[in-house]
């Protein structure tokens, strides 16, 4: 009450909406000018607008006898602009620069809580704005006198031409005919810069006629701002309550609500995140933290939520490392996007992070050059892959950020399993883009994962290797002698039953038997890659009872038969991996467990009718001696063995083919031209397609 007593109300002024000059009020803002010379002194030549770009251009007179102007500045801006002839085209026909010409631009693009007021007689009268422009000069005529420039050097270079320099002139024109514009490249070529500034060229000037200050179609048209009623059907928009008053003069800038963010999709609220369905929000919060625990997600949803539908939810967006739930590649980097650093497209960085989670499943630890030479992706993305789901140690590795969780393993063993099964494919697929070797596919021991890294010394260690035997030494002691009992039990069956011992012959030489250490997993309990089952008719190191060796063929030779008419062309390598598979299907106490070394499968892939194909393979190769040994069947029974024949030609002359070069070689030595579906026939079976060239199955070196 006091403030309002020191500031009392002198006068109460009633205030007019007028309504005449409605969308028609422009307010013009014209540069600053000298005192000496005012826009009252200054008259108006032309002006012309554009209405739909809200664009005026106006050309005013120069007062030249105005002691603020230069006369000696003035010719010489004429002089240039128009040189010395005098005609309709030149910009200044006083060869003075009397004029001057002022372009508009858009001051506000939201004018509507401006108003022009006039106050007459104790009234107020306002007249809402519809356009703030302001005028600045326009160089318009300098660009002409660069032109003139221009022409006047052009003319002087090329002087009085002849007609045969005329003719040498002459150059040949290429016709085009363009294309039908598709959708959208029609939208892109409507939103460019180029197009709006064509359209606004496009639009055309209307001519306005202008009345000075004290004109009297001026006078006339000022009455305009005042409201022409006084009656209150005429100011109804006034009578208003003081809170919609204000509205109506201070409206909500629309530019400023959108402006407003949309939590959770940049800002993560966690009041506005859990108004969401829970599938959305376990996808926000796995986007967002990219590795969490069980335990953690369950107290980030709140309490009550069910733990059931959690554990649905989450595997449709993240999978389970060490015990942990790492987001799905697929949701951090979704289709049609790629890497801002290298421009790779998602699905190769899908791949590459997959790398990674399946190398943390397997050990805790994971060396960024090993990732690097795998995925063959630039560091910048394989750093982004391991910052999200592990810490940098100096000299060591990336540690998986996480302990593994135990206890979610133990609390849900149905869970762990799926998640193996998922991990099992995500492996055959890695195995297949990368050509995985035995270092990369050889499986930790679970205890490795959960066990924190310890630093032992070398004392330390022989200590606990003496305490170790002197707990021992009773056992071994024990089990020495009974292994002694049992030599001396067999040293005398031996002797009274050598004439039943028959001993398989090898050739002399220094071949080895073969490596089966990558499939000791697949042996369904095999002992040196025999079954040990009671009751079996093979025993173990190799000896076969006497009906057993052609038994023994057959049954190698059907194998040999029948995966070479399936492949085609198999390395070595690759054919002892699919017999090991093979092995791994049969039943405990079958023939082939009897012991098959790499020369009897070598002699019984060439008596099944294939050939060893010396592929010429590049100097200083780093693959094993298998890798480099190449069979291929030579006569299948069908009407593709002459063009597998010829191909089969080429790659032993060449490592590595282009297309081309095989289509050619293949309609030259059958004879005919071979169609796109024959040929791709005749490659599927015995070639693989790699950076455009064509190589033999196996053959591709890493």
């Amino acid at each position: 009450m006091a403030n309002e007593e020191d500031d009392p109300i002198i006068q109460e002024i009633d205030v007019f909406l007028a309504r005449s000059l409605l969308e028609k009020l422009y307010l013009f803002q014209y540069p600053i000018r000298p005192a000496s010379m005012t826009y009252d002194d200054v008259t108006h030549l032309s002006a012309k607008i554009k209405p739909k770009q809200q664009k005026v251009e106006l050309e005013m007179a120069i007062d030249t006898l105005n002691p603020n102007y230069c006369r000696s500045k003035g010719e010489q801006i004429a002089l240039n602009v128009d040189g010395t002839c005098t005609d309709e085209t030149s910009t200044y026909s006083s060869k003075l620069m009397d004029k001057q010409t002022f372009c508009s631009s858009q001051a506000a693009s939201n004018v509507s809580r401006y108003a022009a007021a006039v106050y007459k007689k104790g009234e107020l009268h306002l007249t809402p704005l519809h356009g703030i422009l302001q005028l600045r000069p326009s160089f318009t005529y300098l660009d002409k006198a660069d032109a003139k420039h221009r022409e006047r050097e052009a003319a002087n270079e090329g002087g009085d031409s002849s007609q045969d320099e005329a003719e040498d002139d002459v150059k040949q024109i290429t016709v085009r005919f363009s294309r039908p514009e598709t959708e959208q490249a029609r939208q892109r070529r409507v939103q460019s810069y180029e197009f709006l500034q064509k359209r606004q060229a496009e639009e055309h000037w209307v001519h306005l006629h202008y009345y000075g200050l004290k004109d009297s179609r001026s006078e006339h048209e000022r009455q305009y701002l005042f409201s022409q009623g006084h009656g209150l059907a005429e100011n109804t928009e006034l009578i208003k309550s003081p809170s919609e008053y204000l509205m109506m003069l201070m409206p909500p800038s629309i530019e400023e609500e959108n402006d407003k963010p949309m939590a959770p999709s940049n800002v993560l609220s966690m009041a506005q995140l859990r108004t969401l369905p829970l599938a959305d929000q376990i996808k926000i919060l796995m986007k967002n933290v990219k590795v969490m625990p069980f335990a953690n997600l369950m107290s980030l949803l709140g309490s009550g939520t069910d733990s059931t539908a959690v554990l649905r939810c989450v595997q449709q967006v993240a999978l389970l490392v060490q015990g942990n739930w790492v987001v799905k590649s697929d949701v951090l980097y979704p289709k049609d996007t790629s890497s801002p650093y290298s421009g790779v497209p998602a699905e190769v960085l899908c791949r590459g992070r997959d790398f990674v989670m399946w190398k943390f499943t397997q050990d805790r630890w994971v060396v960024r050059k090993e990732v690097a030479a795998v995925t063959k992706l630039c560091p910048e993305d394989v750093k982004d892959f391991l910052e999200h789901m592990s810490v940098a140690r100096i000299n060591k590795g990336w540690e998986f950020m996480l302990p593994y969780d135990e206890d979610f393993v133990k609390k849900h063993p149905d869970i762990v399993q799926r998640q193996q099964m998922l991990w099992m494919g995500i492996q055959a697929k890695l195995e297949k883009v990368y050509n995985l070797l035995k270092d990369h596919l050889a499986p930790k021991k679970q205890e490795a994962q959960s066990a924190h890294p310890l630093l032992v010394s070398g004392e330390q260690r022989v200590n606990m290797a003496k305490a170790k035997v002197k707990q021992n030494y009773g056992q071994l002691e024990k089990e020495l002698q009974r292994q002694k009992a049992e030599l001396k039990s067999n040293d005398t069956m031996a002797k009274t039953d050598v004439p039943s011992i028959r001993i398989k012959e090898e050739p002399v030489g220094a071949e080895e038997p073969m490596d089966t250490s990558a499939f000791e997993g697949l042996n369904n309990g095999l002992v040196n890659g025999l079954h040990g089952a009671e009751g079996s008719t093979d025993p173990v190191n190799g000896h076969l009872p006497g009906g057993c060796i052609d038994h023994v063929a057959q049954e190698l030779k059907a194998f040999v038969s029948s995966t070479f008419k399936k492949q085609f062309v198999l390395t070595l390598s690759e054919l002892k991996r699919l017999f090991n598979l093979h092995l791994a299907s049969l039943p405990p106490g079958h023939t082939l467990f009897s012991g098959i070394s790499d020369k009897m499968l070598q002699d019984m892939v060439l008596d099944t009718g294939c050939k060893q194909i010396l592929v010429p393979f590049p100097p200083q190769t780093a693959a094993s001696p298998d890798e480099l040994k190449v069979y291929a069947l030579w006569e299948a029974g069908d009407t593709y063995d002459q063009h597998r024949q010829v191909l089969l030609e080429i790659f032993s002359r060449n490592y590595r083919v282009r297309r081309n070069v095989i289509q050619s070689q293949l309609s030259q030595e059958c004879g005919e031209d071979l169609n796109k579906q024959e040929v791709d026939r005749v490659l599927k079976d015995c070639c693989v397609s790699y950076g455009g060239m064509w190589y033999l199955k196996g053959t591709v070196l890493s």
